[in-house]
């Protein structure tokens, strides 16, 4: 629900805190980040884990479920009440376009998006209603917690670490989700930015870059845009209301302008600033601030349903069970296999759960009997 803390004077709904992880969400110091985010919240606050950056893993529930569940286990005060979202691929049962599992998002006091990929984000999130409901919900006061590839992915740029680093691709970037355009600053952010990986033998620092090639991957950015280079085990907490910044953890945070410069490295290092763990300043730190209206940049659909789950009375349908989902995999390979049969009787066993299954050109989606999706 909206916060008095979350509305202006004339009672307008403002934006939520973010919290912007390096590395190290779920350890001590992670802990002690998550303290000061919960402080902020209503008692029993509402969490919403989204799956989708590690969705092509086949372990994907796993790696989003080690999140839930330091997030529901260790935080005893505030008993979360964490739920994962699995968003995981467009086109299948659990697509990021599909109401019936994103749905919880829009009723969420917190929202988690982390490990994974940063190019398979941004693939399965761009213009999809899960990134519409996320944006929504930080308009209305919602906590947005970013870490890992979901940092590299919110950015006007994302890096492709794992294609680079892992696969040999030459340097480059690509169009990220660019959360932040809305609000002017056109940042492009690198976790695990003093990673030491490597050891002695392998700059693995600047998420795997290391320095000489980062630089390089700098220069090639549009001039304008500021590097936000979160170190390890630290998160830069932005309060956009307030306007404020502020880093926690064991680290700091670096902040770099990108693009060409005459005098190249040398000037850009010198152009930039690091802040330690403590330190505050401004949010004009990262570019020029504007607040949008609330509803700006979403369909209005999507804004009236985030208003209704934002109200005290809202009623927002649950992701359908497990067991029914296993059931929808199970009908979709049916078909695909031409067992006609087979996928009758899953369907059967769907709706006798409760549940309608809709084939559409984008996949199958289910519906609640009785109810819309």
């Amino acid at each position: 629900m909206i916060e008095k803390s979350n509305l202006d004077a004339a009672g307008a709904p403002q934006p939520g805190i973010i919290a912007l992880f390096g590395s190290g969400e779920t350890s001590a110091s992670g802990r002690k980040i998550f303290d000061l985010l919960f402080r902020r919240m209503p008692p029993s606050p509402r969490v919403a884990v989204l799956e989708t950056p590690a969705g092509f893993e086949l372990n994907s529930a796993q790696v989003a479920g080690r999140v839930a569940d330091f997030l529901g286990q260790r935080f005893q005060n505030p008993s979360p009440r964490v739920q994962v979202i699995p968003a995981r691929k467009r086109g299948t049962p659990f697509s990021p376009d599909a109401e019936g599992i994103v749905a919880p998002l829009l009723r969420a006091d917190m929202i988690f998006m982390g490990p994974g990929s940063p190019s398979y984000a941004v693939r399965q999130l761009r213009h999809s209603l899960a990134w519409e409901y996320l944006v929504a919900r930080h308009r209305l006061g919602g906590c947005l917690v970013f870490a890992s590839a979901a940092l590299i992915a919110i950015g006007a740029y994302a890096l492709p670490v794992y294609e680079i680093f892992k696969v040999g691709e030459e340097p480059n970037w690509k169009a990220g989700l660019d959360f932040f355009q809305p609000f002017g600053l056109p940042l492009v952010f690198i976790p695990h930015w003093n990673n030491q990986d490597g050891g002695e033998s392998l700059d693995t620092s600047r998420c795997f870059m290391g320095v000489e090639r980062f630089e390089g991957l700098a220069a090639r950015l549009p001039a304008g845009m500021t590097i936000v280079g979160v170190e390890e085990k630290t998160a830069l907490l932005i309060d956009l209301q307030a306007e404020i910044c502020q880093v926690a953890g064991k680290g700091g945070v670096v902040l770099l302008p990108s693009g060409e410069s005459d005098a190249g490295a040398v000037n850009r290092q010198a152009a930039g600033s690091r802040y330690p763990s403590g330190a505050t300043f401004s949010l004009g730190a990262l570019g020029p601030y504007r607040c949008p209206l609330p509803e700006e940049g979403l369909s209005p659909t999507t804004w009236q349903r985030a208003l209704q789950a934002a109200a005290p009375a809202s009623d927002i349908p649950t992701p359908p069970p497990p067991e029914v989902m296993s059931l929808v995999v199970a009908r979709s390979a049916a078909r695909r296999q031409g067992a006609w049969g087979e996928a009758d009787r899953l369907r059967e066993q769907i709706e006798a759960l409760g549940w309608e299954v809709r084939d559409t050109a984008g996949g199958p989606e289910l519906v609640r009997r009785g109810g819309t999706a």
